[in-house]
């Protein structure tokens, strides 16, 4: 069973059929992509962990699973427990998904991570008037894709974005926490059995201050050696210090001057293509596949096959209504291009990048190593000329 038959779940319910498996989807709407092609469907929203686990008791499945986005793990958790099949538990799922719960976890573990307060109300907020050092950023506790995260220079900015942080969260809850000067990365990782085992190390590109929206990745990582083994130690010890003993896991952290901390982490297969296509054209792992293996309970292959390079570069424009889209064909013939997909069309409005959402396509390709799959996607992304009627 998969929780969510949307474009974030296509691969999985793709590759589960092209496994030979009866596949069942959970998503409340009922026009989801992903529901033709699987052989059940459960009207219900991803988020309802007690209509998540009614579907499973009718369903039975053998293993319950979902990738890119966090909230739908709760539902995993508690219908993997109800049904006695392989998943983390539900409390570690409320870690994975609550940054407060998460962030608390980490400093109880000793897990390097920014200072944190937690605000529930304006008078909350108020009372960190004199606590604070800036800049400092503001995100709530269980939103993803960048959904109200800002930086903030001064208490006059927090509490004027405060509101846009709130308006982001589903249960009310704002997070205020160290900006972390540095560069990021993405460790993707597998748990089997209580073994944290490190697949890929991903560079990342983001819009910078003050929403930080992710607009590249490329794997392998080029920090050098010492960086690399700091980076696998403390994404082994964040993910042991939530309790996941099984199935993949998206770890994000900052590379600084004091050495990697972490952001936070996904108790599920990262989102933006980093696991479902960037880890098996660098690595000749199928993420995918393997997760599927762990839901069941069964042997998961995640030894690498290749030593490759990937990356992924995403489209934006000038803010505007989207007139035209050319240079598509030109930059499917450049070798090395794997996939080019838009998420707007002509006709679409083109708007400043605050959230992931607001892209408008990318660009994957796989090269001889991390360099020259970076260099294919930047000569893609010169190629396609997106003309915006202001």
């Amino acid at each position: 069973m998969i929780i969510g038959a949307s474009v974030l779940q296509m691969p999985a319910i793709v590759k589960a059929k092209q496994m030979g498996l009866e596949v069942a989807v959970v998503d409340y709407d009922p026009n989801a992509v992903g529901i033709k092609y699987a052989d059940h469907y459960y009207n219900a929203s991803t988020m309802d962990d007690d209509a998540v686990t009614k579907a499973a008791k009718d369903f039975l499945p053998d293993g319950i699973m979902t990738l890119a986005t966090d909230m739908p793990m709760r539902g995993v958790a508690k219908a993997s427990q109800a049904l006695g099949l392989h998943s983390i538990s539900y409390a570690t799922a409320l870690k994975a998904t609550d940054k407060y719960l998460m962030i608390r976890a980490f400093k109880e573990h000793d897990v390097e991570s920014p200072w944190y307060y937690m605000v529930n109300d304006k008078d909350e907020l108020f009372a960190l008037r004199d606590k604070l050092s800036y800049p400092c950023i503001m995100k709530p506790t269980d939103n993803a894709g960048s959904h109200g995260v800002v930086k903030v220079d001064s208490f006059e900015a927090l509490t004027q974005n405060y509101e846009y942080s709130l308006t982001n969260s589903r249960h009310g809850g704002v997070i205020v926490e160290e900006f972390l000067d540095g560069e990021e990365v993405s460790v993707e990782v597998m748990v089997v059995k209580g073994e944290v085992n490190i697949l890929q190390i991903t560079d990342k590109i983001t819009t910078g201050a003050p929403h930080f929206v992710e607009m590249g990745h490329t794997q392998p990582s080029r920090k050098d050696t010492i960086t690399q083994q700091q980076i696998r130690c403390l994404a082994q010890k964040a993910v042991k210090s939530l309790g996941i003993t099984n199935g993949p896991c998206h770890v994000e952290m900052m590379v600084t001057s004091r050495g990697p901390v972490m952001v936070e982490l996904g108790a599920r297969m990262g989102g933006d293509n980093i696991t479902t296509h960037l880890v098996p054209l660098s690595t000749g792992i199928d993420m995918t596949e393997a997760s599927i293996h762990v839901a069941l309970g069964e042997k998961s292959e995640i030894t690498p096959t290749i030593k490759k390079g990937a990356a992924i570069r995403y489209l934006c424009a000038d803010e505007g209504i989207i007139k035209n889209i050319s240079g598509i064909d030109e930059v499917r013939q450049i070798p090395g291009i794997i996939e080019i997909t838009l998420t707007k069309q002509p006709g679409d409005k083109s708007t400043p990048i605050t959230c992931s959402n607001d892209r408008i396509g990318f660009v994957i390709a796989q090269g001889i190593d991390a360099d020259d799959a970076a260099s294919i996607c930047e000569k893609a992304i010169k190629l396609i000329n997106i003309e915006v009627n202001n």
